[in-house]
C-alpha cells in the first residue's frame, strides 16, 4: 500500500500548482500570492505551452456527464473503490499499483476542486466548486465533421496523471505477467516440465 504515498504526493502536488495560478491569501501567516487573473493567458515555451486559467464546470479536458454533485459522488465511489482494489492486488504487480495510484491521485485532486472550492473560493455551494486549469498545450490542426480544434483543451496536473494512469494500466494489463518464483522457465516450443518429474 506504499504506493499510496504517490497519490498523497500527487494531490499535493496538484493542489499547490493550483493555488500558485489561482492565488492565496492567508494573512494569519503572512501568505499573499497574487497568481494570474481568471482567463489570462502567460507563455512558457512560447505558443507551444501556456499557462492559461480557466475554470472548468465539467470533468477532465472541460468534459460534462451528469450533475456536480452527481459526478463528485461518483468520484468519490470510484476513489473509495480504487483504494479497496489496491488492498486486495498490495502484493501484485508494482505497474499496475502505480497505474492506479496515479488515477486515484489525479482524481482526488480534481474531487478537492469540485467539492471545496465552491465554498472556499467561488461563492458557490459544497459539492458545486469549478476545477482550476492552466495548462494549454498547442495541438495539430483537427478538422472532422465541422469540429475545428489547434490547441488541446486546457487542463491541470490531476488530469495528466489520470491520463497517464490510464496509458499504464492498459500496457500493463496487456503485457505478460512474470512467472511465479520457483517455477522453472521452459525454452521457446518446449513443455515446462511437472512438478512430479523435477529433479
Amino acid at each position: 500500500m506504499r504506493v499510496l504515498l504517490l497519490s498523497a504526493a500527487i494531490v499535493v502536488a496538484d493542489q499547490i500548482s493550483k493555488m500558485l495560478v489561482r492565488g492565496l491569501s492567508l494573512p494569519a501567516l503572512g501568505i499573499r500570492w497574487e497568481g494570474i487573473p481568471l482567463g489570462a493567458s502567460r507563455p512558457i515555451l512560447g505558443e507551444f505551452l501556456r499557462l492559461t486559467y480557466i475554470e472548468n464546470p465539467g470533468m477532465a479536458f472541460g468534459i460534462e456527464v451528469g450533475g456536480k454533485i452527481f459526478f463528485s459522488i461518483f468520484s468519490l465511489l470510484a476513489g473509495i473503490g480504487i483504494v479497496y482494489y489496491l488492498y486486495r492486488i498490495r502484493t501484485g504487480r508494482l505497474g499496475i499499483r502505480i497505474a492506479l495510484a496515479m488515477i486515484l491521485g489525479g482524481a482526488v485532486g480534481n474531487l478537492i476542486d469540485r467539492v471545496f472550492y465552491g465554498t472556499l473560493f467561488q461563492g458557490a455551494a459544497l459539492f458545486h466548486g469549478r476545477v482550476i486549469d492552466f495548462l494549454d498545450l498547442e495541438f495539430f490542426d483537427l478538422g472532422l465533421f465541422g469540429f475545428h480544434m489547434t490547441r488541446w483543451p486546457v487542463f491541470n496536473l490531476a488530469d495528466a496523471t489520470v491520463t497517464v494512469g490510464v496509458l499504464l494500466l492498459l500496457f500493463f494489463y496487456r503485457a505478460p505477467a512474470d512467472p511465479p518464483r520457483g517455477v522453472p522457465q521452459s525454452a521457446p516450443g518446449e513443455t515446462p516440465p511437472s512438478p512430479g518429474n523435477q529433479p
